[in-house]
């Protein structure tokens, strides 16, 4: 995200409820419930991914393999958070998701993960196949100067 990204830029959001017990010692929200947020937002990109795969889907579960966090500005009790989603690449098996978190229309903190895609039988990776290759690639980011943080790699699973 090189630019400052916007809640719009995003085509997948949800959002969550900041609570007094999320703040620490100096009284912003703790750097840990980050990841809670993040993962509301992916919990609910996973399961729209899964519903548009439909059978495919079935013999199949989403783990992450990496997550990178940026903190960017302090964030503060009370508030609700806003949770941007969205795909930076997909590979054979595996996808960058691109998340923001926005307080009041600002962004507060960013993420990209790197998800696999595996057969809940073999608990190995499996190639994303039909409709839900077809889902993802409609949440590409399709903006060049919409880049993640620094240092993320190609997606496991290869391209």
């Amino acid at each position: 995200m090189a630019a400052e990204a916007r809640l719009e830029d995003f085509p997948l959001r949800t959002y969550d409820k900041l609570r007094y017990a999320d703040t620490d010692k100096q009284g912003h929200v703790n750097n840990a419930v980050y990841s809670t947020f993040y993962e509301t937002g992916r919990v609910e990109f996973i399961e729209k991914a899964r519903e548009a795969g439909g059978a495919e889907a079935e013999n199949s579960e989403f783990v992450i393999a990496q997550i990178t966090v940026q903190y960017l500005r302090e964030t503060h009790w009370p508030a609700n958070v806003d949770i941007g989603s969205r795909v930076k690449r997909i590979g054979n098996t595996s996808l960058v998701v691109e998340q923001g978190l926005f307080v009041d229309g600002e962004l507060k903190s960013r993420a990209e993960s790197v998800v696999v895609q595996i057969d809940t039988e073999t608990r190995k990776p499996a190639p994303f196949r039909g409709a839900m290759r077809a889902f993802l690639e409609t949440l590409v980011v399709t903006d060049p100067s919409a880049t993640g943080p620094a240092g993320s790699g190609a997606p496991e699973g290869g391209e």
